[in-house]
């Protein structure tokens, strides 16, 4: 099942689709990039030491931190969670409306086991698409990709996402950079000192003055 995740915002990974079934489908992680048009092509990863840093101060493991880059929409900061399962971020588009969900977990996945580990397992279909496998069931559709020793989910509701962009999407699987670390991996909260609070008395049991004055 879809887990969800406290709230806090991937080596680029070459991803290109060529054909499967009577889609033309399929991802080949040796040949593309993250959105070749994408203007933070250019920009710096992220320093790994200094992801490292702020994953396990969040308790995630660093190797799960990854973002992606779907055409057409943004990072919602107040989505990125992360959990004992691992990291999950969710993609708007202000256009339509449409939510692209990004999770990354600890996991494996073959063609045998494919349909049965899902998160909607009803009337499911799963289906090898390159690299990937592309999965349908319970008004959900998705593209999973398995690395070393944990999966990518990109998915979305049925009807509100296509498969193409979805595709898009598993495509542009990458780690962070530089200039998004902040959004996507914020430091942890610093404690901070309790409020001082004028209506404690300094003796008896501390409880709040509440005392009136005359007439009152």
């Amino acid at each position: 099942m879809i887990r969800t995740a406290r709230v806090l915002p991937l080596l680029l990974l070459p991803l290109l689709l060529a054909g499967c079934g009577t889609e033309k489908a399929g991802v080949d992680t040796q040949k593309a990039g993250a959105g070749t048009a994408d203007p933070k092509a250019s920009a710096s990863p992220a320093d790994p030491a200094e992801l490292a840093s702020r994953a396990e101060a969040l308790g995630l493991d660093p190797d799960l931190v990854h973002v992606i880059d779907p055409p057409g929409f943004t990072l919602a900061q107040q989505s990125v969670g992360a959990s004992d399962v691992g990291l999950s971020i969710a993609y708007t588009s202000l256009k339509t409306g449409a939510v692209i969900n990004l999770r990354v977990e600890p996991g494996t996945m073959t063609d045998a086991n494919c349909a049965t580990q899902a998160a909607f397992a009803e009337h499911m279909t799963c289906v090898r698409d390159g690299a990937a496998w592309y999965r349908t069931g319970g008004g959900q559709i998705e593209y999973v990709l398995a690395q070393k020793g944990h999966l990518v989910h990109v998915g979305a509701e049925q009807g509100k996402v296509s498969r193409a962009l979805l595709r898009k999407a598993i495509a542009s699987v990458r780690r962070p950079y530089e200039s998004e670390l902040t959004v996507v991996l914020p430091p942890a909260r610093a404690v901070t000192s309790p409020v001082e609070r004028g209506d404690l008395p300094t003796n008896g049991d501390g409880a709040p003055d509440n005392s009136v004055g005359k007439g009152g």
